[in-house]
């Protein structure tokens, strides 16, 4: 059991919301302060992607009781399906039989969980900025502007949920021996739309996260409850074919017509999104330590925000609140010692899901359409459903396990390197299903 805590959360977002129930199933007093208004009133902004929800983030939300609610807004995928050019479309399961990743609208599902904490009893302010925080007093001030006569609330704890450009976090950087990088990528994103068919049904697959890998950019698009599809498209900012070289509607006709000759039909709608929503940018955030004053701690993005091409953001966020609850369960009131094995056991996990996320930017946009990449991932599917307990895919060890992402990194790599090996077998493309290829795996694993 734990005292009961005056509680204030910075951030609303997805992980701010997950927390605010947790701390209130526990009997805290919870205030969450958000800058921006509440979602559940506005628009969507347009800078969407949709999520993919999977066993990390199911485990966070059934701890809690609210599984069963989240997964009425979700559309289970079981495969990739690819849109190489000037090929049939294929398909590429993801896991065993059964196992799937969830298509979830990230607006729909942060107006859903906000209703549930607010049902759980904690309380939103928004429109409310948090312009500074007294870390030894766990004090925050609010106001309208930086410059305007600022509140002041007294809190016993804060937790800084306010996403990769966290103000928590930006008064930590202030501390002596604190470490903190950044690092943005040369691609952005856009949001789009494919439109559901008019009675209602989806115009592709909605079984499947679709993909048109094109290279050093790409298209994707998961499948929304309504029958349509949110769609992303990842582009460079500069260059030959760039977001800065489609300029008019003319430039955006060539290039959907040239990339993407499959989704002809929804140009005139690709091309109204391309114009109206905004681009925006992917960043890499790492930074130590999470903690400061047994009082103050980051969470999600706050404390390591990560580009989105492994789906891992949101279930990592909601990991690092399944585990700030165990320590919780396990030391009581010492939040000394539950804020320190919570960001000592969660920053290696943090930096490994990072480094998967920007690696797998590369296999989506390119490799997915190389034969010998698709030849690969078949010998290693092979060899999994022959020896389930010697090898599991390391998509399979981050996706469909709760093993941390770190053992997954670590594991990954050896795998890697095992299969580069194997790869460079003679002849292996017309060999690769024999006894002599799994023997030679069965063979690198045991050395």
């Amino acid at each position: 059991m734990q005292s009961k805590k005056k509680v204030a959360i910075v951030g609303s977002g997805l992980v701010g919301s997950l927390l605010a129930i947790y701390l209130r199933r526990k009997g805290h007093s919870v205030s969450v302060f958000d800058r921006r208004p509440d979602v559940r009133k506005v628009e969507f902004s347009g800078r969407s992607i949709n999520l993919a929800m999977s066993n990390r983030g199911w485990k966070a939300l059934r701890e809690v009781g609210v599984e069963d609610e989240i997964r009425k807004l979700a559309l289970p995928l079981e495969q990739r399906a690819m849109h190489v050019k000037d090929k049939p479309v294929y398909y590429q399961k993801y896991g065993a039989e059964g196992e799937a990743i969830y298509s979830i609208s990230r607006g729909i599902l942060n107006r859903k969980m906000i209703d549930l904490a607010e049902e759980a009893g904690a309380e939103f302010r928004f429109e409310e900025k948090v312009w500074d925080v007294d870390m030894p007093k766990a004090y925050l001030y609010t106001g309208a502007t930086e410059k305007s006569k600022w509140k002041e609330y007294k809190f016993d704890l804060v937790f800084g949920a306010d996403g990769a450009f966290s103000r928590v976090r930006h008064k930590m950087q202030r501390q002596s021996r604190f470490n903190y990088s950044q690092h943005f990528i040369d691609v952005g994103y856009k949001e789009l739309s494919i439109s559901a068919n008019p009675d209602g049904s989806h115009k592709l697959n909605n079984a499947s996260f679709h993909i048109w890998p094109r290279g050093n950019f790409m298209l994707i698009a998961m499948p929304n409850l309504d029958g349509s599809f949110t769609c992303t498209l990842f582009l460079p900012f500069e260059g030959d074919i760039s977001f800065e070289s489609i300029q008019t509607e003319k430039d955006a006709d060539l290039f959907f017509e040239t990339h993407f000759p499959d989704i002809k039909d929804e140009i005139s709608n690709l091309k109204k999104d391309f114009f109206k929503n905004p681009t925006s940018a992917m960043v890499t955030i790492k930074c130590f330590p999470w903690s400061y004053f047994d009082k103050i701690t980051l969470v999600g993005d706050s404390a390591h925000a990560i580009v989105p091409f492994y789906g891992q953001g949101m279930n990592a966020g909601f990991e690092d609140i399944w585990v700030l609850n165990q320590k919780m369960e396990k030391y009581g009131d010492d939040w000394q010692q539950i804020f320190e094995e919570y960001q000592t056991e969660r920053k290696p996990n943090g930096d490994a899901i990072a480094e998967l996320s920007y690696r797998n930017f590369v296999e989506m946009s390119s490799k997915t359409a190389d034969p010998m990449f698709l030849l690969r991932k078949k010998i290693e599917k092979k060899f999994a459903d022959a020896h389930p307990h010697s090898w599991t895919p390391l998509y399979s060890r981050v996706t469909f396990s709760d093993k941390s992402y770190s053992e997954a990194l670590k594991i990954g790599d050896r795998q890697r390197d095992i299969m580069d090996e194997v790869m460079k077998m003679p002849d292996i493309m017309n060999k690769w299903d024999s006894e002599e290829v799994e023997q030679k795996i069965l063979n690198y694993l045991n050395t």
